[in-house]
């Protein structure tokens, strides 16, 4: 609420309140803490008025016009004229001198009145359903509704138990009350428009619409959202019951997002006795995700216990193999690598270290006498970018609307940041001019206002020329009240994607919108920490430097090396000796001198720093897998034995001296992360209001303020394009993100419960492109781009650009290419 938000003055139950004029009327009352009771009403929908829970008397004190002040009756009391029936509370907005009587006996009523009406079909089921004890029906019953039956048991009707609308979601029809609200955030928030209404009456049935069925990201949110038990996951269902577990806050380890969530644990016999994440929630953080996850973060956890995982040290022994280690014999041998490696050492760091890790691997590298630092996977740049004119503290795109503007380019954001996509996507509904730039159409377009297309590895170009081959494009965006730009590496190199960033940074300063709330850069990095990495000191650069350069040790920390990069192998090869912290028994680790298990970010305390810049905490919720360790500790007492100190004790110990040694992390402690305060809309205290997303007690985290944001001066600089050419007859090979695939972090998940939705490798290729090749829709291909070979089925269709094919990654063990490229296409067998 600004500060010229304008005030009316209200009467509930006889009491004035002052509220914000045009404010819904349910929130309004709920702010005030008086409580109107809603099934199909949700702050984050429009209201539609179907369940009449809310039903009040309403009417309005009558106001002289000239005075301004109440009119008043014969006996001395103002006026009021009351409609004369009951009205929905959620259909109002409030207004000066509004009444509202919520306890009269037609009110209590009407809502013991709906309330049968909804029990009258309704399975006395509460004991096995997957809601009870977060069922608002429950509540609402036990505080509104009759105390006894009127129900002719003979009437009541039977319906599907487990009616599957899509492999994720299932519908237990004689529990559904007809709300729409799983309809309507569909429609309404995601923008997938896949259920509906079929049939009318007591037949009515909610259907899907789509194929395949329940196609959408944020499925699951219906699941929280739905007021009672009627739709469930198949991913949790039965699987505990809520007051069994124990909620844990942490933070979402797939995208640059950041999405705060709740971790439902339960101790576990068949774990040991453990704690063992049963199921993902949505954690309300308004500036981050909202209430609102994906589908892979909220299914994409099962990796952090996969019977895969590498549980104990190992070192490599005499005879060139791999055997069991104590941590202190795999410890004492990676320190006498290092301190025989002559200061040769280097790191290459993945996007799913935390803060704390990359903090500690950087220290462990200067102790050892190495200085080259390489952040992995070397395919976006930028990040330096983000830090000079990034989005301002406070940004928040949930407050982004008419007037305001947004660029998304070179991005898919549905498949890379869903939730990106979603928020932007309603920025679009409240009458923010939204543009998306590509070489291929997108998801975003369909929320978007305009969508230009550039040619293939060109998005530089095309954003350094705007103004000049796209004036009034380029003034619209530049003269909006807020700009916000998100650029991506999509069909680029990493030094095409550092000079999209220059100029989208350019384009922004020379226009004014840096260093405030609501304007700046995001960067649409590979996993949840590419900006933490920036931050302590590593750099897709740097990799590419170690690459060309290998030094005599290597230190590896939770990045796919061979799973990114087929001549892995090979510049691997040229390293003396390799020590990698991961949790897989991978490629590298065959190949390594010391391989340590480590925990994921489940079993461990840390924080990660999104893609706008903002550090949040997320803490341990289960057991760790065998003997594994934060990385963090494990490199700690590597540190411990290079003579630099004592080990750390606790992740917030670390963060503690990050905050003293790296001025960006000041204000960053551990307890400073953990601040919470109150957000709208109200979320947690009452299920039937705002579903089953829980209220934030974890911390909403510390946003660090860019250059810009600290008043420095930040010029535009030139933009260094590199140029891009394939031999004749070549086409560019665009490699490309999807959300849910095959990488290891997500694999386990794919293979026992996505299988239906992670595809077999394809390749799209425009009609004509394949029309040369002699090439139909469903063949199966063979994509040649330099050393790489990948086998895929073709499909014909308008997405990629003529000249081009779009190559997702990690869809089978082959390895893709990680950046642009050129290569060949041919059909395989007749």
């Amino acid at each position: 609420m600004g500060e010229a938000t304008k005030m009316v003055k209200i009467f509930i139950d006889e009491q004035e309140y002052e509220v914000p004029a045009g404010a819904n009327l349910v929130d309004a009352a709920k702010g005030i803490g008086t409580d109107i009771p809603v099934f199909c009403y949700h702050p984050k929908m429009a209201p539609v008025g179907m369940c009449r829970m809310c039903l009040v008397e309403m009417g309005v004190r009558a106001v002289d016009k000239d005075s301004g002040e109440w009119v008043l009756g014969e006996d001395g009391q103002p006026s009021v004229r009351m409609q004369p029936k009951l009205a929905t509370a959620c259909t109002a907005n409030v207004a000066h001198g509004m009444v509202i009587k919520t306890t009269t006996q037609a009110v209590t009523d009407a809502r013991r009145n709906v309330l049968e009406f909804l029990l009258t079909s309704h399975p006395l089921d509460c004991p096995i359903c997957d809601k009870g004890g977060e069922c608002s029906l429950q509540d609402l019953t036990m505080n509104y509704g009759p105390g006894v039956s009127r129900m002719n048991f003979d009437d009541k009707q039977h319906l599907d138990k487990r009616f599957p609308l899509g492999d994720l979601i299932l519908l237990d029809e004689e529990r559904c009350i007809q709300c729409a609200r799983c309809i309507r955030f569909q429609k309404e928030v995601a923008g997938d428009d896949v259920l509906g209404f079929f049939e009318r009456g007591r037949s009515l049935q909610i259907i899907t619409n789509s194929t395949p069925p329940f196609d959408s990201y944020f499925g699951g949110n219906t699941t929280d959202v739905c007021p009672v038990g009627a739709l469930t996951t198949t991913d949790f269902r039965f699987g505990a019951r809520p007051w069994e577990m124990t909620e844990v806050p942490s933070i979402c380890p797939h995208c640059p997002v950041g999405c705060n969530i709740s971790a439902g644990t339960r101790l576990e016999r068949d774990a040991g006795g453990k704690a063992v994440i049963k199921r993902i929630m949505p954690r309300q953080n308004e500036a981050v995700n909202e209430i609102w996850i994906c589908d892979k973060g909220r299914y994409g956890h099962h990796f952090s216990r996969s019977a895969g995982r590498l549980a104990q040290p190992m070192q490599k022994g005499a005879s060139g193999s791999l055997t069991a280690a104590t941590w202190n014999e795999a410890l004492d041998r990676a320190a006498a690598i290092l301190q025989a490696a002559g200061g040769d050492v280097a790191a290459l760091a993945g996007p799913s270290l935390s803060n704390e890790d990359a903090w500690v691997l950087r220290q462990v590298v200067e102790a050892a006498g190495g200085s080259r630092l390489g952040a992995w996977p070397p395919s976006h740049g930028g990040q330096s970018l983000v830090a000079q004119v990034g989005v301002g503290v406070g940004t928040n795109l949930g407050e982004l609307g008419k007037g305001d503007a947004v660029l998304v380019i070179a991005a898919d954001l549905e498949e890379e940041a869903p939730v990106w996509r979603l928020r932007i996507k309603q920025a679009h509904d409240r009458g923010a001019f939204v543009v998306v730039a590509n070489v291929r159409p997108t998801r975003m377009d369909d929320f978007s206002s305009e969508q230009p297309r550039y040619a293939t590895g060109k998005a530089a170009e095309w954003l350094r020329d705007l103004k000049a081959d796209h004036k009034a494009l380029a003034t619209r965006l530049t003269e909006s009240n807020n700009l916000v730009i998100v650029a991506g590496a999509e069909g680029l190199t990493l030094e095409g994607s550092r000079a999209l960033m220059q100029s989208a940074a350019n384009l922004l300063i020379e226009s004014g919108h840096t260093g405030k709330s609501q304007n700046g850069l995001i960067g649409v990095f590979p996993g949840a920490n590419a900006m933490g990495l920036h931050y302590t000191g590593f750099s897709p650069e740097a990799a590419q430097a170690i690459i060309s350069q290998p030094p005599k040790v290597l230190i590896v920390a939770q990045a796919d090396l061979t799973g990114d990069d087929l001549a892995a192998a090979e510049w691997l090869g040229k390293v003396e000796h390799i020590i990698t912290l991961t949790l897989w028994p991978d490629d590298v680790a065959n190949q390594a001198a010391v391989v340590l298990p480590v925990t994921s970010f489940a079993e461990r305390d840390g924080s990660y720093t999104n893609g706008e810049r903002r550090v949040q905490r997320f803490y341990m919720a289960q057991g760790p897998v065998g003997e594994s360790e934060p990385a963090w500790r494990a490199l700690s007492r590597l540190l411990e034995r290079l003579g630099k100190g004592r080990a750390k004790q606790s992740a917030a110990a670390v963060m503690l001296e990050m905050t003293q040694q790296l001025p960006v992390f000041a204000g960053s402690r551990f307890s400073e992360l953990a601040h919470v305060e109150p957000q709208l809309p109200e979320i947690g205290s009452d299920f039937y209001y705002g579903g089953t997303a829980y209220k934030n007690m974890g911390g909403l985290g510390v946003q660090i303020a860019t250059a810009a944001d600290q008043g420095e001066t930040v010029a535009a600089a030139d933009v260094d394009v590199p140029k891009v050419t394939h031999a004749r007859g070549d086409l560019w090979v665009i490699p490309s993100a999807v959300l849910y695939n095959r990488a290891p972090d997500f694999r386990p998940t794919a293979l026992e419960r996505l299988v239906a939705r992670v595809p077999e490798a394809y390749v799209e290729i425009s009609a004509a492109d394949a029309e040369k090749l002699a090439l139909k829709d469903g063949d199966y291909v063979q994509v040649s781009a330099g050393d790489h070979t990948v086998r895929a089925r073709a499909r014909v269709n308008h997405a990629a650009p003529k000249g081009s094919i779009v190559l997702p990654r990690r869809l089978s063990g082959e390895v893709t290419p990680l950046s642009l490229t050129h290569g060949t296409v041919t059909k395989i067998g007749g």
